[in-house]
């Protein structure tokens, strides 16, 4: 066994990830707040959080953006019907069930969304600007690898 893959060195190396993630998420915290506000004036994080979601989606149901947000239905509901009326989110029948509807980002949600993540996107690139293209694409090779509970896709 190497020194460095002692039981106390990864315990230690595993309590200062932690810390550092507890940084990140106070960063990322502060950056959907301000890419909230950006985008409409007033709008939660949570709101934010349920259209950035459609965005991701293209579309889904409502139900289907519940369970993925573990959130309530009612609440969820509440959110989009809030999104619709700014104009970020629309409609549409869902062709595998006419009960149903698909949500969808609008154009110019879209577009809104852009301008407000502009800021933060120049400041990452500005933070890595000095990183090896390598680099970045590895530190995000391994934050999947521990989102998705698997190894490194980087080990040989």
């Amino acid at each position: 066994m190497h020194e460095d893959d002692s039981e106390q060195a990864r315990i230690d190396a595993v309590r200062g990830l932690e810390a550092e993630f507890g940084e990140l998420v106070n960063t990322m915290r502060r950056m959907v707040a301000d890419n909230a506000a950006r985008l409409a004036p007033g709008m939660l994080p949570a709101a934010y959080k349920v259209f950035t979601t459609i965005v991701r989606r293209e579309s889904v149901t409502q139900s289907a953006l519940s369970e993925l947000l573990m959130a309530d239905k009612g609440q969820i509901s509440r959110t989009v019907h809030d999104l619709e009326d700014l104009g970020l989110v629309e409609r549409t029948p869902d062709p595998n069930d006419r009960r149903s509807s698909l949500l969808s980002p609008t154009a110019e949600g879209l577009a809104r969304l852009q301008q407000a993540r502009a800021p933060m996107e120049r400041s990452l690139v500005s933070t890595v600007q000095q990183w090896r293209v390598d680099e970045i694409r590895s530190l995000t090779q391994l934050l999947h690898a521990l989102t998705t509970g698997e190894l490194p896709s980087s080990r040989d």
